[in-house]
């Protein structure tokens, strides 16, 4: 592949020659074998504390809400630890599992083909979605579906429509119902309400999976523990509802923060059937983006918040990526990559930067820009007049 198509004119990489990349891709496969061949019972240890975590913090949270859910700030307490076990459950556990990073432990329990975690999207869905779909085209428009999950404009290369003027309400919403939006990812219902390529009929055959999944959940949070709390009823529905869309924000922000903020590059499909491994490297540093925190940030997260390490190592256990960012990093600078790390604030700002930006077409934009340098030109000459009398 001609490296030359991944630059975009607002890249803040550098360009490598097919040798160069070369050179770059073995550094990077260094790094990984060095960390992979000291994984062991330290990151067993670790993911089988992350599941007792879960495990305890929902028995604890779900018994605080039936049993004294009825009590305003026990309420509020049991609903905020059952949201953090089931971001927790979501983020640490289930998404890193299911990449078989502890396949290796020989656990069933722990194994990425049988594990199915709390939430709508069946495993199954998910594995195809994000383990192969987008891990394999990151930001490719027009392939990842990641891109923008089909209701927002994240990218300049994708076609603008009227719609699109509601960018930020859009992306405010699949914040709150994320958990849906990621549930019912596959079925692709843009296809069917915004460009009429199939139909609901459609939908409804290939929907059988998620059906199932959806009838376990709602029963699960809104029918079993509701009603074996007796009188806590309303209680105990409210918080199972609130703790879910408490994940859903929680998720969708880690997620916003490591592929749409201002500097995650998008890429077209050129040539991509002959990227090789180095280049592929280079796509996911550049389409990623890390924010930096404290340890419970990181876990809270799932560790995505090294989301560029784990773009370059999806299998690789999450809780090394630490070990892996400064050696990445350090990397980068000697080849002159961008490396996109901020602070989860200022990332996640940026994220909603782009979205207004992405809300106009991009003729818009160039118009605005022009009017606006424009006008600032104007005011600059107006005030050196005044100077200058």
């Amino acid at each position: 592949m001609n490296q030359s198509i991944y630059i975009r004119p607002n890249s803040k990489s550098r360009y490598l020659s097919p040798e160069q990349t070369a050179e770059f891709g073995e550094k990077v496969e260094q790094i990984r074998r060095e960390i992979m061949q000291n994984v062991g019972e330290k990151d067993a240890a670790y993911i089988y504390k992350i599941r007792n975590f879960v495990r305890y913090s929902e028995i604890a949270s779900r018994g605080m809400l039936m049993f004294a859910g009825w009590i305003p700030p026990v309420w509020l307490m049991g609903t905020g630890l059952l949201g953090i076990s089931k971001i927790v459950e979501n983020m640490e556990l289930g998404h890193n599992v299911m990449h078989g990073q502890f396949d290796w432990l020989n656990d069933p329990s722990l194994n990425g083909a049988n594990y199915d975690w709390d939430t709508i999207a069946t495993g199954q869905d998910w594995k195809y979605t994000h383990n192969y779909v987008h891990h394999t085209y990151t930001n490719i428009v027009g392939m990842d579906h990641d891109v923008g999950y089909g209701l927002i404009r994240v990218s300049e290369s994708q076609k603008w429509e009227p719609r699109f003027l509601f960018n930020i309400p859009l992306a405010a919403q699949l914040m709150v119902f994320f958990e849906w939006y990621v549930g019912i990812q596959r079925l692709h219902l843009e296809d069917v309400i915004a460009y009429k390529t199939k139909t609901w009929k459609d939908v409804w055959h290939e929907a059988a999976d998620v059906r199932q999944k959806i009838k376990r959940q709602v029963i699960k949070d809104y029918v079993f523990f509701p009603l074996i709390a007796g009188p806590n009823v309303i209680p105990v529905f409210a918080g199972n509802a609130v703790a879910n869309v408490i994940r859903s924000l929680w998720a969708s922000a880690v997620i916003f923060n490591g592929h749409f903020t201002e500097d995650a590059e998008n890429f077209e499909m050129d040539n991509t059937e002959n990227e090789t491994r180095a280049e592929w490297y280079l796509r996911q540093i550049r389409g990623s983006s890390n924010f930096s925190g404290t340890q419970w940030l990181h876990i809270l997260s799932g560790n995505l918040s090294h989301q560029i390490e784990h773009h370059l190592f999806p299998d690789m256990p999450a809780n090394r990526y630490a070990e892996a960012a400064p050696k990445i990093k350090a990397l980068c600078e000697e080849y002159g990559i961008h490396y996109n790390e901020a602070s989860f604030i200022k990332q996640f700002a940026s994220v909603w930067v782009r979205l207004a930006k992405c809300s106009v077409p991009n003729d818009w934009r160039a118009e605005l820009k022009e009017r606006s340098a424009s006008l600032q030109q104007r005011v600059k000459q107006k005030i050196m007049k005044k100077i200058g009398r």
